[in-house]
């Protein structure tokens, strides 16, 4: 079977030359990217997706960014599917950003985030693969003067079935090319997918394995000089005075830089620039903020738990009739601290602003914000600029932030007609993130004399991420996104009230792998297990009766107690504690299996991980991702938490912001795929949402002792 899709050829248009001899296409953006663009002021979006070369080699380019997640062969996947081309011949192009500015942002967007790479794209990948196919098959056709019906695309190669002809991809590119694209094209049944579904290479490994210059921090230029960067210890801070005559004249030195908030220093090596750099007699002016501490921020947060005027996200029922009616009540407050994005690679980029115009070559999550910041620092017009896309040594949020891009033009533009590198060093990482939101929720629940859920109040006090990037999108004191895991509450509770108290403090936060997803499910979830033992249930079974209404959270929870062999016999001193939570447009359950000796010593046996993505394309980086998620979820609830003192952050590298190495990730971690199909959810922060609670409620289970807190070095607990 296959499913129609209907095309005008007024959305529709293809190059008007063959690029290299072969032939390249343009797709129209599916409404919704043309309604995204419509709002921000710019005209319809058409581009180049495909390059099928003379030798039937296939370029596919890619917008998103590759920071390890696989979209740079997820992507290629999906068009490559209609295609039919031979998947060993397929290569990627990064998008520039000048290129998607001269075809009208002919890629949609080039922001990677949120686990859209794929959700967002797929249809029209899909689609164009199909497009390319037909005019291939087309052109073959009228070469062999038969009809299209004739004739089939497999590997690369056009097959007319009558007589057996072959002809390769290459050899009717250029024919191809000179067609009108067609009005209508069908894309593939599930059933009949080839490559989807299948582990494929990665096509990124073999230069990544082979160390070629992909990183942002690889990037190398004839004549380029370096900065290093000192940013005011004090968020909001500013840079009062810098006593850099002491080094005028050094050797290697180019310039010293002064920003608002920061100094930097260019030369003609880093660390040259770096040492010099500290050797300067700084001051700055810390401002109102300059006396905060991570105590005086949890305490003001936490007044959001005792105001008594709140906003309201949800209200439905009577939660305080319910409470007073119930055989049992619980209560519980928890905590979840500001973390760091730690990425392997630190902030970098390199610019190059010369005659009016701008060059950028950056690890950045966002192109188009890469872009017009880059525009809007340097002050030229949008289509004086250029943005080329590296890969990024990590990214989980932080590189969607532009202030690195903008320091970089800015510094750049100081020394006009010299590209220069800007590096963070490691403790400007660590004390300049956008970090994730500080978060404290107290849980209120009500249950009957049966130990059914009657009533459950919640309470929400957290920073907003929104306020400082899209507050438009906070409705009457709401931010739903702050919310997430919450306010979209999968459980059927006839009596429920969620209220949520935005507390802003000086510290900036930001988008962090699973954003939201990554504390609050760790205390729903726990509060969750605190509700079955109060009712005197099994926790796997108690969440069961309350997602009757919700058929694909169950299905990963049953998934995943099936796969643990949940209440079967354990080892001895070995126990097991289970979670559930969708995110992203998936779905996923985690079981850990655990020990814990009375001296707090933190055996993780076994984790298992169910994930219903609704279509899974390519399983091998599927479970890749399950497998990246379980290392970078228990760095933050093992080790986790960025603290403040004097107004400054105290961590400033890995020796004090421990993160997960190779030999303490769990031995048995294994990822439960089940694709329900119908949908496409992402998978590279999903299957994280779940792992903190289970682990926590797996400690419960083996000690008594809940964890209410993070992170778990907190709790008398070490893992071994």
């Amino acid at each position: 079977m296959t499913t129609p899709f209907h095309q005008s050829r007024r959305d529709f248009l293809k190059v008007s030359t063959a690029v290299g001899g072969g032939l390249a296409l343009q797709l129209a953006i599916p409404a919704p990217v043309l309604a995204q663009a419509a709002a921000k002021g710019k005209g319809p979006e058409l581009t180049a997706w495909i390059v099928v070369n003379p030798d039937s080699s296939v370029v596919i380019r890619v917008a998103r960014s590759e920071m390890g997640q696989g979209s740079s062969t997820g992507l290629p996947m999906l068009v490559a599917e209609e295609l039919e081309c031979d998947w060993r011949k397929v290569r990627i192009e990064f998008v520039s950003t000048s290129e998607q500015l001269r075809r009208n942002r002919a890629w949609g967007s080039m922001a990677t985030g949120g686990s859209r790479s794929i959700r967002d794209s797929q249809e029209y990948l899909r689609r164009a693969g199909a497009t390319a196919r037909e005019m291939l098959l087309a052109a073959a056709a009228q070469r062999w003067k038969v009809p299209g019906s004739e004739c089939d695309a497999e590997n690369g190669v056009i097959i007319h079935r009558p007589s057996r002809r072959r002809l390769r991809f290459g050899q009717v590119a250029q024919g191809a090319s000179k067609l009108e694209p067609p009005g209508e094209v069908k894309l593939k049944d599930p059933r009949d997918w080839n490559l989807i579904g299948k582990s494929a290479n990665r096509l990124d490994i073999p230069d990544k394995v082979t160390g070629k210059p992909l990183f942002g921090i690889d990037v190398q230029l004839p004549g380029m000089a370096y900065a290093a960067i000192a940013q005011c210890p004090v968020f909001r801070g500013r840079l009062r005075s810098v006593a850099d005559e002491r080094i005028l004249g050094a050797r290697g030195l180019i310039k010293v830089v002064k920003l608002e908030d920061a100094v930097a220093v260019v030369a003609d090596n880093w660390w040259r620039a770096n040492r010099m750099l500290k050797t300067l007699p700084i001051e700055w002016d810390a401002g109102p903020d300059g006396g905060a501490s991570t105590a005086s921020i949890r305490e003001f947060v936490r007044f959001g738990l005792e105001d008594t005027s709140v906003p309201v996200a949800r209200d439905e029922g009577d939660v305080e009739a319910a409470f007073a009616a119930a055989a049992k009540v619980i209560e519980a407050e928890y905590y979840a601290p500001f973390l760091n994005h730690a990425p392997l690679e630190p902030m970098n980029c390199t610019a190059l602003v010369e005659g009016g115009r701008v060059e950028v070559w950056a690890p950045t999550q966002n192109a188009e914000a890469t872009h017009a910041t880059a525009a809007a620092t340097a002050g030229v017009p949008l289509e004086n600029v250029d943005v080329r896309l590296t890969h990024l040594g990590g990214g989980f949020g932080r590189r969607g932030f532009q202030d690195y891009t903008r320091q970089a033009v800015a510094i750049a533009k100081a020394v006009e007609g010299t590209p220069v590198k800007l590096l963070w060093s490691r403790e400007e990482d660590m004390q300049h993130d956008y970090y994730r939101p500080m978060t404290l929720m107290r849980f209120k629940a009500g249950l009957d004399a049966a130990g059914n859920l009657t009533a459950w109040r919640i309470r929400d006090a957290s920073h907003s991420i929104l306020a400082g990037v899209r507050p438009q999108d906070i409705k009457e004191g709401v931010d739903r996104h702050a919310l997430g895991g919450i306010v979209d509450l999968p459980y059927g509770v006839p009596n429920l009230r969620i209220e949520f108290a935005m507390r802003n403090s000086h510290v900036p936060v930001g988008f962090m792998r699973t954003v939201f997803h990554s504390q609050n499910p760790f205390m729903r979830e726990c509060f969750v297990d605190e509700m079955a033992h109060a009712a005197g249930k099994d926790p796997y079974e108690f969440r069961r009766a309350l997602l009757q209404a919700k058929p694909k959270d169950l299905g990963v929870l049953d998934a995943a107690a099936k796969a643990s062999g949940w209440g079967s016999p354990l080892a001895a001193g070995a126990h097991r504690g289970i979670a559930v939570q969708d995110s992203h447009g998936s779905y996923a359950a985690a079981v850990f299996e655990v020990s814990v000796s009375g001296a707090g010593e933190l055996d993780i046996r076994r984790v298992v991980v169910a994930v219903d993505p609704g279509h899974v394309v390519n399983p091998d980086s599927a479970e890749a991702q399950v497998q990246s998620c379980v290392a970078y979820g228990l760095t933050s609830v093992l080790w986790g938490e960025i603290t403040l003192s004097q107004g400054r952050v105290e961590q400033s590298n890995f020796h004090d912001y421990r993160i997960m190495r190779l030999a303490e990730m769990p031995k048995n971690i294994e990822a439960v795929l089940v694709p329900s199909g119908g949908f496409w959810g992402g998978m590279g922060e999903t299957p994280l949402a779940p792992l903190a609670p289970a682990l926590c409620n797996a400690i419960f289970a083996a000690t008594g002792k809940r964890i209410r807190s993070l992170p778990l070095s907190n709790q008398g607990l070490r893992l071994v």
